[in-house]
């Protein structure tokens, strides 16, 4: 665990809470996403020394990770090493499950997500969510669906503003060609491939800075997947992406940074090695990323 004395990191307990970091003055105040204009700047994401508890199950220990402005960065690792929790962790999803506590701080560019009075909102704004399946609202219109994301993050756009940004969300997302037909038609009458792309437009509409994606195309056939990589290739340089897969060749395809994660039978999940993709393949330091990579455990 980290030291609880170091000036620049608060530690609780692991049990019952969330460690907050301290950092300078911040500004919470959500900027309202424009479809037009200049392009956001492109921030990275930096952990030090996260640890992660349940309970008093340790999950993960003092993982120090940077990911690049820009890149994809990928988690590997067998199931159970704590990549889903760090993902969580990235945007405050974890302190959202009873018992969860963490220590370390989680920077996004220079702030703190965990400084003392930032707002949990505010964060899962600027650090959005794509998760395993597809979770469009069924009954909601494809239109609907897109714009939910600034309903939910409390930001108020004119109708005009709605539509551009409605417009540009799903073509980042690569959907428009396939649904700009038909805009209020249920989302939820969309396939899985579609589903899932429909989320990243939602998630995209509110022009976060990082986007986090955790096996986004575990339950989607061939092409579907290779539609949303597609995807994740076009959304590389405007923003940066951490994405938790499985699919090592996957991993190989849509990456530039890879994070090799791994927990013993007694031990928390930690990171065993970390790099750009292409030495973590071909070349890694440690022969159980070796194994991994190569299929032959996990």
């Amino acid at each position: 665990m980290n030291d609880a004395t170091d000036p620049d990191t608060a530690v609780l307990p692991p049990v019952g809470g969330t460690a907050l970091a301290t950092t300078g003055p911040h500004d919470d105040t959500a900027v309202l996403p424009t479809a037009a204009g200049p392009r956001p700047p492109v921030f990275g994401l930096e952990t030090q020394g996260v640890s992660a508890w349940f309970g008093e199950r340790k999950v993960l220990d003092r993982v120090s990770l940077t990911m690049r402005a820009g890149e994809v960065t990928a988690l590997i690792g067998p199931s159970g090493c704590g990549k889903s929790t760090y993902l969580r962790i990235l945007n405050r999803m974890h302190e959202m499950v009873r018992g969860a506590a963490l220590a370390g701080r989680v920077l996004l560019g220079e702030d703190d997500v965990y400084a003392p009075g930032r707002r949990p909102a505010e964060v899962r704004r600027r650090i959005g969510m794509v998760f395993q399946r597809p979770n469009p609202f069924p009954t909601m219109t494809i239109y609907d669906n897109v714009v939910s994301g600034l309903k939910l993050a409390g930001l108020r756009t004119g109708r005009a503003e709605r539509d551009d940004l409605v417009e540009s969300s799903l073509r980042r997302a690569g959907l428009w060609a396939e649904v700009g037909g038909r805009l209020y038609t249920p989302g939820g009458a969309l396939s899985g491939g579609q589903q899932q792309r429909l989320c990243i437009a939602r998630s995209l509409a509110v022009q976060p800075e990082i986007l986090l994606m955790d096996e986004p195309c575990s339950a989607l056939d061939p092409t579907s997947t290779r539609r949303v990589e597609e995807t994740i290739a076009e959304l590389r340089g405007r923003l940066t992406i951490v994405i938790v897969t499985h699919n090592m060749q996957q991993a190989q395809r849509v990456s530039q940074s890879c994070a090799f994660f791994l927990a013993g039978h007694d031990s928390p999940g930690r990171v065993v090695e970390s790099g750009p993709t292409a030495r973590v393949f071909s070349d890694p330091a440690d022969p159980r990323t070796a194994d991994y990579v190569n299929g032959r455990f996990g």
